[in-house]
């Protein structure tokens, strides 16, 4: 109890809050790395998952390599990054395992968000006389965009918390008083850390929830809170009654 005291002692300390190496500062530095390797990863790994759920060709390929850019540990990634860049190029390397970690979540958001659409739904949009393009924007983005930023908000937590061990490699961020607490043995400066991390994660993954929420069309939310089942559960049921009453 006596650490958390001393962890909010520490951030509320006003020396904390201005200089090089203020809160705000780190903050806006996490902010930016976070933010620039997000819509870098946006930008290359979306059209492709739109692609790949469009033509429904290529998943198999977008899962291998989800799940083994997934498997790759972002610590060792950042530093083999770092030595072939080199030194003077460590904000680059850095970048790039942000976007490389980034990638996956994105992509598989972006083209399950497409394949998770009633085949029957783009089957009626064919036959209204839709081209291609309408499809895609009037019905697949529409109803595949909540699960886009799904896609969105796993990847940015992710980021966001590998965003902390750019210190480790003197690029700031709020990883910053961790790294440096660890080796003066200041837990209550690494603790202190630890909370801004958290804190900012969790408003986050609030504001993506609310946006994923909000993705959702008005109909299709309609639906699924009246908890009415489709016509074909109910020609299930009936169905079923004869064979139990059989029974």
């Amino acid at each position: 109890m006596n650490l958390f005291g001393d962890a909010l002692a520490w951030l509320f300390d006003p020396a904390q809050w201005s200089g090089t190496y203020g809160i705000p500062t780190l903050l806006g530095q996490h902010l930016l790395y976070t933010a620039l390797s997000v819509l870098i990863a946006a930008v290359i790994a979306v059209p492709i998952g739109w692609i790949i759920g469009h033509t429904g060709t290529g998943r198999e390929i977008a899962v291998a390599v989800s799940g083994a850019a997934r498997a790759i540990p972002s610590f060792g990634l950042l530093i083999l990054l770092v030595l072939l860049f080199g030194v003077l190029q460590v904000p680059a390397a850095a970048l790039l395992t942000f976007v490389l970690l980034a990638i996956p979540s994105l992509l598989a958001g972006a083209y399950t968000g497409l394949e998770a659409i009633d085949r029957r739904v783009i089957d009626a949009a064919k036959a209204t006389g839709m081209t291609q393009w309408q499809i895609f924007w009037k019905v697949e983005f529409r109803l595949g965009l909540p699960l886009l930023i799904g896609g969105l908000r796993a990847a940015t937590l992710q980021v966001i918390a590998t965003v902390t061990i750019a210190a480790y490699v003197n690029l700031g961020g709020l990883g910053f008083p961790i790294i440096q607490g660890i080796p003066l043995r200041r837990f209550d400066q690494v603790l202190a850390g630890a909370l801004l991390v958290a804190l900012l994660a969790l408003i986050v993954d609030l504001l993506f929830a609310l946006a994923q929420r909000a993705a959702v069309p008005a109909g299709v939310r309609a639906t699924a809170g009246s908890g009415r089942p489709a016509r074909g559960a109910h020609r299930e049921r009936h169905r079923s009654q004869p064979a139990a009453s059989a029974g």
